[in-house]
């Protein structure tokens, strides 16, 4: 069998492995035969890889050393199917993105500067530039922190992470259709593109508050087939699919949006990733709706208004705040984030015969 380093990681609420992109070039095998066998895939358990069965730990980082001015990493995005045997790159993880400063200065890709370093990363799938703060008190590399995220039991190492210019990365304007407002099966919502393409739905229209169990929307089939479908349409609408046949799982993203609570949040966000209410929220997410709530007459904006300087997002996990601003002279939207190294490990990659894996074509 092949050996292939990698390096398990959590960042935010979310756990993934970290490659090298030249340790997954196997001759006669794409990355995505490499990737769906490394993880066990097709299987709702994974029982033979290293996936996690969920679709917040079937996620890959896959990392190589910037080769544009201005760029310290290359970094593409990879949601390992579980069940489908399909890879889909045609988005961003925001959790996962935390990950790639404290690899890279562990990598010695970036030196450290004084007490906090910057790392400045293209994600390839949206062409998104991040610029990751990290600390490095004394210009020292630390791996542990007393920072914490709603959601994780545990501390980990605080970073920064700053969207900058995430408007329009995958269809070319923050509001594809371009208005604030469009009209799917019925139901009012707001086709926004910043971070990820989301559909963002008012909860009230749907009988909801936003403020549900995950378990109980999981549990209403009716409901998450109503949501395909308005996610499926707001894929062809955005430009993003052909059909609603033909649009990718990841993307778009959907998320249920109703008020805030008093005193504790601007909005209530429910937020599905894969077909399942995410546990806390998608980062790339709360950056499309942070520039929605700037706009007014969108879905968010009708419970947030014009956020100032903090936007506070009340998730199933607690409340998430995003800071609107601008870096490198251009907007820009900073979420905070926790990342921890959980191991490093050389994963052992089975001969391509009989592994009955499906082939996608990778970005």
């Amino acid at each position: 069998m092949r050996e292939i380093p990698a390096t398990w990681m959590r960042g935010g609420t979310s756990k993934c492995w970290v490659f090298d992109r030249e340790a997954l070039a196997v001759p006669g095998r794409s990355l995505d035969e490499v990737l769906l066998r490394l993880y066990g895939s097709p299987d709702p358990r994974q029982v033979d890889g290293v996936g996690g069965a969920t679709s917040t730990t079937s996620k890959a980082v896959v990392l190589s050393p910037g080769q544009r001015r201005g760029v310290d990493v290359e970094y593409t995005f990879a949601q390992v199917g579980i069940t489908d045997g399909r890879v889909d790159w045609t988005s961003n993880c925001g959790n996962c993105s935390a990950v790639i400063g404290p690899h890279a200065l562990r990598r010695g890709w970036v030196r450290p500067t004084g007490d906090r370093t910057e790392v400045r990363v293209r994600n390839t799938n949206t062409d998104q530039l991040i610029v990751i703060e990290v600390p490095t008190p004394g210009g020292r590399l630390v791996e542990e922190g007393e920072d914490r995220d709603p959601g994780v039991a545990q501390p980990g190492l605080g970073v920064r992470l700053w969207f900058v210019d995430p408007a329009g990365r995958t269809t070319g304007a923050l509001l594809p259709t371009g208005h604030a407002v469009d009209v799917l099966h019925g139901v009012r919502v707001s086709l926004v593109d910043a971070g990820a393409p989301v559909v963002v739905v008012p909860a009230p229209a749907l009988g909801l508050t936003g403020l549900e169990a995950p378990a109980d929307l999981d549990a209403d089939t009716d409901l998450l087939d109503r949501l395909e479908r308005l996610r499926r349409a707001a894929a062809v609408r955005m430009g993003l699919a052909s059909t609603p046949e033909a649009a990718a799982r990841a993307t778009p993203k959907l998320a249920l949006v109703g008020p805030g609570v008093p005193g504790r949040s601007d909005a209530a966000v429910r937020m599905l990733s894969m077909g399942r209410t995410h546990p806390a929220l998608a980062i790339t997410g709360s950056v499309a709706l942070t520039l929605a709530a700037g706009n007014t007459g969108t879905v968010v904006s009708d419970y947030t208004g014009i956020p100032e300087e903090v936007l506070r997002l009340d998730t199933p996990a607690g409340v998430v705040t995003t800071h609107p601003g601008t870096r490198d002279g251009l907007p820009a939207v900073a979420v905070r984030r926790t990342t921890r190294r959980l191991g490093d490990a050389t994963l052992a990659l089975p001969e391509a015969q009989g592994t009955g894996s499906r082939t996608a074509t990778a970005a």
